[in-house]
């Protein structure tokens, strides 16, 4: 019987144990150990910026500034001389980053031309206002550190942040959230467009003074999620000290399976989104760990192969007529994979898909695959790379074209991507879309990103500077 992509599609999405959000219980939760944790950002009601005297909170429109600024971000080293991996995959991507700078609310702090000025005490005294509302236990000193973002939001290429108070506890009606920390720090950029290699960012927001309020993963379903998110935002605002409207609160939600790890929901513009987005992200770990079993079974991780060979102008379609470079790939054993569900309306597929646009910054549609619901190749194509590939029944192929240039890293990030099919679950960031579905936008960072700031000194509380002078 020949393969249905279809048929395995709708038998992936019944064997991982789908159901819509409105049918699922907490035992459904239970079964899959969903676990859930939050990171909340409230930008600080402040006359000024957190490092620098630019005014906080004047925007302005995408084509109104006074200056651009190009700049291509490369990684540095850790204190214990390690590469972060985030930073190592910002820096394959090869994007040129252009600022666009208005003279009313950026100097040249916000390009790295001159030092910080001292730490905004407006926001510090705010921060530590609401970091003792949520039963905090408040550093006895404040140190100012550097972490990387390698994406541009940044023109340093870190963001510089505070930790203020560490292990407390939000009372929500019926049970305790505990609390990490929370941390002071500046606000990114806003991002204009990304297309291809080229990134563009506006400055109005850059350095605005922020918190992060950031909790353990305590929520067992996604409606406590978003009620946990409710209610720091609610306690934020209860101060009068924080801005609101739209931008000024955003929040990322960690979400893990049993079996899984953690992976960061971000940038969810609005708590509603919350339970789909959790909902749909625990069953896309499902998902992959199912997977993982079935490639497990089939082949030994350490001997699986992916090849691939050049077809540049074999396949006669519009899509691929302008494109310097076609490659077919060969998927050794792959076959049921690539159509397997993954979320609503999404497939294993769609995962190769959403980090060929990071990655090798290929625009999407960018692959035609061997299992596509509705084929885009006539059978005489499809015939032609079978023979191209020398592949057999259990063997899936794509598809890819773009730039000469990109096709290395476009090569990589695919088998690299189908390795980690066989271990289950990879740690990274995803976007959130509205339809509750989420796609890929970096590897998750990890503690190499950290480091000091040697631009700036320690912060002692009153009654230690009070002791010292006397």
């Amino acid at each position: 019987m020949s393969f249905s992509p279809q048929k395995n599609y709708e038998e992936s999405r019944k064997q991982t144990g789908y159901l819509p959000r409105k049918e699922a219980t907490q035992k459904t939760y239970d079964r899959l150990g969903f676990m859930s944790g939050l990171e909340v950002h409230q930008q600080l009601l402040t006359k000024e910026k957190l490092f620098c005297h630019c005014p906080a909170g004047v925007y302005n429109d995408d084509d109104d500034f006074s200056a651009e600024i190009v700049r291509h971000m490369r990684p540095t080293l850790s204190e214990l001389g390690e590469y972060d991996g985030t930073a190592l995959m910002e820096f394959k991507t090869r994007k040129e980053i252009t600022y666009r700078i208005n003279n009313e609310n950026a100097c040249t702090y916000e390009i790295d031309d001159t030092p910080p000025f001292p730490l905004n005490r407006e926001a510090l005294e705010q921060a530590l206002e609401i970091s003792m509302l949520c039963k905090l236990n408040i550093v006895g000193e404040v140190h100012i550190t550097r972490k990387q973002y390698l994406d541009g939001s940044i023109p340093t290429g870190f963001q510089r942040t505070a930790i203020l108070g560490i292990e407390g506890e939000l009372e929500l009606p019926h049970k305790k959230i505990r609390l990490i920390q929370l941390s002071i720090e500046e606000d990114a950029c806003r991002e204009i467009s990304d297309i291809g290699h080229k990134r563009i960012y506006k400055t109005d927001r850059l350095g605005m003074p922020l918190i992060e309020t950031v909790t353990y993963p305590d929520c067992v379903n996604p409606e406590e999620v978003r009620e946990a998110c409710n209610y720091i935002r609610f306690l934020n605002r209860s101060t009068g000290k924080v801005r609101t409207g739209m931008g000024a609160a955003r929040q990322d939600v960690n979400v893990s399976c049993k079996g899984g790890t953690r992976v960061e929901i971000k940038g969810v513009a609005h708590t509603k989104w919350i339970p789909e987005l959790t909902h749909n992200e625990v069953f896309r770990q499902w998902a992959l760990l199912r997977i993982k079993s079935i490639l497990n079974k089939r082949i030994k991780a350490a001997s699986w192969r992916m090849s691939y060979q050049d077809i540049t102008g074999l396949l006669r379609i519009p899509a691929l007529e302008k494109a310097e470079k076609v490659m077919a790939v060969k998927l050794t054993d792959f076959q049921g994979v690539l159509s397997h569900f993954i979320q609503p309306g999404k497939m294993f597929a769609d995962e190769l898909s959403g980090r060929l646009k990071v990655i090798a910054c290929l625009e999407q549609p960018n692959l035609i695959h061997s299992e596509e619901l509705e084929p885009l190749l006539g059978k005489k194509d499809g015939e032609k790379i079978i023979q191209k590939l020398q592949l057999n029944e259990k063997d899936g192929w794509l598809v890819i074209w773009g730039a000469n240039a990109d096709m290395p890293t476009a090569l990589e990030t695919i088998e690299e991507r189908c390795r980690m099919a066989f271990k289950g679950v990879p740690n990274e960031t995803r976007k959130s879309l509205a339809d509750g579905t989420t796609i890929f936008e970096r590897v998750l960072p990890g503690a190499n990103r950290m480091y000091p700031d040697t631009d700036s000194i320690p912060i002692p509380d009153r009654k230690s500077t009070r002791l010292n002078s006397s």
